[in-house]
């Protein structure tokens, strides 16, 4: 039951936002991100440390995490909003700096691994890369709610994006395999250890985990790692940043290949998130540090 009451909220969401002309929309989830920041109290908090972390000090950071909340409020109107007859109206929205990185490394036919943070909207992301002609297989989260599972499936092959869902039992590493090994594009938001169990990095100055699949599946295959940022620029504007090949480092062995370059990464993404560091939709645990708050 509750699963399905779950379900009808987010249908009921997208047909309301579907209404709305998209600056109202647009408004309207800037309005709820901002309303929602002072009702959920502790993700309002874990907001003001990651805050805290990428400024290096507590000086403005309830005000960061405030618009943290906007923006993210930006994202689920757009996400509700979305339809197939108003790609053609967000694709003029989009700018792609460094599209000459992502064709030539599709182009080289070795795989693209594309790895990103939370940041801007990514879905938009994936539709401008489709029309450029590198469409991308991403990995979606298992939410335990297989409609509103199927719902983000549906949401994302809308905007071009192919999903494998990251359900136990899912051969996941299997199809981005195979998509690598055909020369396509391999989409990866990794900015987050959800197995609090991957690669120890340094990152923000603090230790965490990052997961190691973006390495590992470049050493295997030898396809190319993108680090990208995804920002959402004035009014309804989106800008999407491709930055060179990560180079993983030469080691005795893959396992400290990929180590190293996982450091690497985490050291790329801080510049990634420093550019827009409220854009940052981080606002449950990431650090070790952070559950001990929590309790």
């Amino acid at each position: 039951m509750r699963q399905a009451i779950g379900y009808y909220i987010y249908r009921i969401l997208s047909g309301l936002l579907g209404l709305l002309p998209e600056p109202v929309m647009r408004g309207l989830g800037y309005s709820v991100g901002w309303l929602t920041s002072f009702v959920a109290r502790r993700r309002f908090a874990m907001a003001v440390r990651h805050q805290t972390r990428v400024a290096g000090t507590a000086v403005g950071a309830h005000r960061a995490a405030r618009r943290v909340f906007m923006w993210y409020g930006r994202y689920w109107a757009e996400v509700f909003w979305m339809r197939p007859r108003r790609r053609r109206h967000l694709l003029p929205t989009t700018e792609l700096a460094g599209i000459e990185i992502l064709l030539g490394a599709v182009a080289a036919g070795k795989g693209v691994i594309v790895a990103l943070p939370h940041m801007g909207n990514w879905e938009a992301a994936g539709l401008r890369a489709a029309t450029e002609g590198a469409r991308v297989l991403a990995v979606a989260e298992e939410l335990g709610n297989e409609r509103i599972v199927q719902w983000f499936v549906a949401m994302r092959h809308m905007m071009d994006i192919d999903i494998v869902v990251a359900r136990k039992g899912a051969r996941v590493t299997r199809e981005l395999l195979q998509r690598l090994e055909q020369g396509g594009v391999v989409a990866l938001v990794c900015d987050r250890d959800l197995s609090r169990r991957g690669i120890p990095v340094t990152f923000f100055g603090e230790q965490t985990t990052l997961p190691p699949g973006p390495l590992a599946l470049a050493e295997r295959t030898g396809a190319a790692l993108l680090p990208v940022g995804t920002y959402f620029g004035r009014g309804a504007r989106h800008r999407f940043v491709v930055h060179p090949p990560l180079e993983i480092p030469a080691a005795a062995d893959a396992e400290e290949r990929v180590r190293l370059g996982t450091q690497l990464l985490a050291e790329k993404f801080e510049e990634v998130i420093r550019v827009a560091p409220e854009q940052w939709h981080l606002i449950l645990p990431n650090w070790p540090s952070d559950h001990e708050a929590e309790r």
